[in-house]
């Protein structure tokens, strides 16, 4: 008996209040086991995990789950109340498990706990579970105290605790270091129920059972890892090429031979006339009667051959995947080889950044690397780093900071006010135009920076400083390849090749960081 699907859209279709449509008459199923949902920044795969998780509801259509589906946010909480409890997620039974210790005997408190009573030692068997050092006296320590990296692998920790029989990871590799990138895909390997993960992330995509495609608002389905879903990709769009090749061939075939009938026609028609000249009239009006009808059939049928010839290379075409890619190019601040930009000392050694170097900086989940750019930009309330002899002082004051959580946008306005407020001087026309080269155009533009996906917001944040005036000395980039397709990294290095200022950036993408051309990799340990 084949298992039913976990979770259907039936002619789901999904329009934002300034009408950009963002899903059309998609009809699509996850079943069981783990399926990896990809597709390029845009394509609708964030708005399609909130209609699942019934934080947005369709414009029509339905959406029906065999059960509560738990959610990994590309955004962890950014309260800065927040504790580990609440990142678990558990921060009510916890709550209503102290109250009856309390001596509250009131029923809400007992429904609220239900067979969770051993709720504290699980979370601590989570928390040990994954490596960090935490344990159950970690409960109540500040959200802001954990890396982003250490963040995500307590929020997974917390989604298998409540054991939800469906569950959606948005970029759950989006700042892991290889011991948590470990971690987590064995996590993964081990999930029992519907997994769902939605990644750019080629190492993880290898460990699913399946890949659905989202693109172009129809979902494919592939029966196999990413790997093998690439090479089926690679195997179909040579055939397609051939076939628009083939048809392009006879388009030319058919489109000559037209040409050929025309000329044959043109050439008959002066014989018929010249010899219709010594004919009796109603002889020679029956001649040309007869010509022109003959020549009629010919051009309609060649004009028929040759638009069918032109209808297959545009079918052939329509199969073929051309997407269209962001195109960067950051400003030339003009820094001279000699200008000091920063310094940063990392216990006690001390590297001094001048003219347009390219600095890494790398370390495992917690160690204090976005502590140490925090202090580089001057962000007020900047802590102290955890490592003895390590801060870091700019010497510009033209520097941009691109934040790993992307907190720079304002959530509540649209985003061609977000970029506006940081080009003041700017046209209305420069600023939609630069933001239409980021892919972000026509009401999108209107659209509240709170319904961006990861890539989206990246995007829009990165205009921002494409379009700062004077152009930023130093750029400053916390894991900036979090969220973004392959062809927007591709985009994001060559940008970053030709730019003329100084770079540190923060990232546990090795490949990302190889093709930088670095200056300067800085290690904390």
């Amino acid at each position: 008996m084949p298992i039913s699907p976990s979770v259907v859209l039936n002619d789901v279709s999904f329009t934002w209040p300034d009408g950009t449509v963002a899903l059309s008459h998609l009809t699509t199923a996850f079943g069981r086991g783990r399926t990896g949902l990809v597709g390029r920044n845009g394509a609708g795969k964030s708005t399609l995990v909130r209609l699942v998780t019934g934080q947005l509801h369709p414009s029509s259509g339905t959406v029906t789950t065999s059960g509560h589906v738990d959610l990994l946010p590309q955004r962890l909480t950014a309260d800065p109340t927040a504790s580990v409890t609440d990142l678990l997620g558990i921060r009510p039974t916890i709550t209503a498990l102290h109250a009856v210790l309390g001596g509250d005997v009131s029923p809400e408190v007992y429904d609220a706990v239900g067979d969770d009573w051993d709720i504290e030692e699980r979370a601590a068997a989570a928390l040990s579970g994954i490596g960090l050092g935490l344990d159950a006296d970690d409960l109540d320590r500040p959200v802001a105290t954990l890396s982003g990296g250490q963040a995500v692998l307590v929020a997974v920790a917390g989604i298998r605790m409540r054991r939800a029989p469906v569950v959606f990871l948005d970029e759950p590799t989006n700042n892991l270091d290889r011991r948590a990138r470990s971690v987590l895909l064995d996590m993964v390997d081990a999930w029992t129920g519907t997994l769902v993960v939605v990644s750019h992330d080629r190492e993880l995509l290898e460990h699913v059972d399946e890949v659905a495609e989202l693109r172009a608002g129809a979902m494919t389905v592939f029966g196999g890892t990413f790997g093998a879903f690439e090479e089926h990709l690679a195997v179909q769009q040579a055939a397609v090429e051939r076939e628009v090749r083939v048809a392009e061939q006879r388009h030319r075939t058919e489109k000559r031979q037209r040409i050929e009938a025309e000329t044959k026609i043109a050439r008959r028609a002066r014989s018929g006339k010249k010899a219709a000249e010594g004919m009796p009239k109603i002889f020679a009006n029956e001649m040309r009667k007869r010509g022109e009808q003959t020549a009629g059939r010919l051009r309609t049928g060649y004009a028929e051959d040759e638009a069918a010839a032109r209808a297959a290379i545009n079918e052939a075409e329509s199969r073929l995947r051309v997407d269209e890619s962001i195109h960067v190019t950051l400003p030339d601040p003009d820094v001279p080889a000699s200008r000091q930009i920063a310094t940063i000392s990392v216990r006690g050694r001390t590297t001094v950044v001048q003219g347009p170097e390219r600095v890494a900086v790398a370390g495992d989940n917690g160690v204090g690397k976005t502590t140490l750019l925090e202090q580089l930009v001057g962000l007020a309330g900047a802590r102290e780093h955890p490592l003895p002899d390590t801060d870091a002082v700019p010497h510009v004051e033209r520097i941009g900071y691109l934040p790993q959580r992307k907190d720079s946008l304002d959530d509540d306005a649209s985003v061609f006010d977000n970029v506006r407020r940081h080009a003041p001087h700017a046209s209305d026309a420069e600023v939609k135009n630069r933001l239409a080269r980021f892919l972000v155009r026509g009401d999108a533009l209107e659209r509240p920076a709170r319904a961006l996906s990861g890539g989206e917001r990246f995007r829009v944040a990165l205009a921002s400083l494409v379009l700062a005036d004077p152009p930023p000395q130093l750029l400053v980039l916390d894991e900036p390849t979090n969220d973004l397709d392959l062809t927007s990294i591709d985009q994001l290095v060559d940008a970053l090749r030709a730019y003329r200022g100084a770079l540190v950036v923060v990232s546990h993408d090795e490949t990302f960081l190889e093709r930088l051309d670095l200056t300067t990799r800085l290690e904390l340990r």
